[in-house]
């Protein structure tokens, strides 16, 4: 079985905006509300091609039912940890830019934490955890590496999709990817990129501390794929962008979809891409068709 975590669930209420003016009123075009989160974003996807998977983290108050509720629509299984505080709302506005305003979530405490860690320490050799995305209130910062230890005493598999230093410390437990994007990357090593071979040395340390597999997306520009044995770029792909938010979590689920079939890093970087174009082609994550269709699309070069 595949899960994936959410510590931070949100609903995503996207609205559509032209010419948006600060200091003025303004109307929006188009109201949409969506389940949201990293990890939910990546059940999502993995439904829509067809995988089942089961949703963990936290939710409570009146915007969490709303998140459980358009989950079950979706046929999602959910095993939520149920806490006190709303779950929070993340505004994202389009015009002529998109804007991200993301609220802060309700405070975990350790008795939900611990909750949490009892359902992942029935995980087995047979299961993949997908870890993703932000810390809520009341959390230690090196939460991921408790859970991640949980997980591990049983043998599972896992992905992690955060963009704290404390990956770092999570790499000698061997996930079998992570996916940075290049501006992650960046902030990582305190360094600046010019080029994509800029990039290359970095993705190849992130290896060898211990990351099987090493995803670095890079908007409009492609991906990135360092393995054990090599270097691996997809250049982007062509259309109209439309939506960025979820991209990146449509990736991890392209490539956690196709490597739990076929073990195959070189296969699953092409369904990630694909995936992770669909859904920037489209007003909210990608479907199945979608993805599938770009498949045969990306063209993937060994760079070293």
């Amino acid at each position: 079985m595949i899960y994936t975590v959410t510590l931070n669930p949100a609903i995503d209420y996207v609205i559509r905006v032209p010419e948006f003016k600060t200091d003025q009123l303004n109307k929006t075009t188009e109201e949409f509300k969506f389940p949201g989160g990293k990890g939910i974003n990546v059940s999502r996807i993995l439904k829509n091609l067809g995988t089942e998977s089961i949703n963990l983290g936290f939710i409570g108050g009146f915007t969490g039912s709303f998140v459980k509720d358009a989950l079950a629509q979706e046929d999602l299984r959910t095993d939520f940890v149920e806490v006190s505080e709303d779950t929070r709302i993340n505004i994202k506005l389009k015009s002529d830019v998109e804007t991200e305003i993301n609220g802060q979530g309700p405070t975990i405490s350790a008795d939900s934490l611990a909750e949490l860690k009892a359902q992942l320490a029935r995980t087995t050799e047979k299961d993949l955890v997908v870890f993703s995305g932000s810390i809520p209130k009341g959390l230690p910062h090196d939460v991921y590496n408790e859970l991640i230890q949980v997980v591990k005493e049983n043998n599972a598999h896992f992905v992690v999709d955060i963009s704290s230093d404390s990956l770092f410390d999570i790499l000698p437990f061997g996930p079998e990817f992570i996916k940075p994007n290049h501006h992650e990357l960046a902030d990582l090593f305190d360094v600046t990129f010019n080029s994509i071979e800029d990039m290359i040395p970095y993705g190849k340390k992130l290896i060898e501390m211990g990351s099987k597999n090493v995803l670095i997306s890079m908007g409009g520009d492609g991906a990135l794929l360092f393995t054990q044995s090599g270097v691996y770029r997809a250049p982007g792909l062509k259309g109209k962008l439309k939506n960025s938010v979820g991209a990146g979590d449509s990736m991890v689920a392209g490539f956690v979809n196709e490597f739990v079939k076929s073990n195959d890093s070189i296969e699953a970087f092409k369904y990630g891409v694909a995936a992770g174009s669909a859904t920037a082609f489209s007003d909210d994550l990608a479907t199945g068709e979608a993805i599938l269709s770009l498949v045969s699309d990306v063209a993937i070069e060994q760079v070293k």
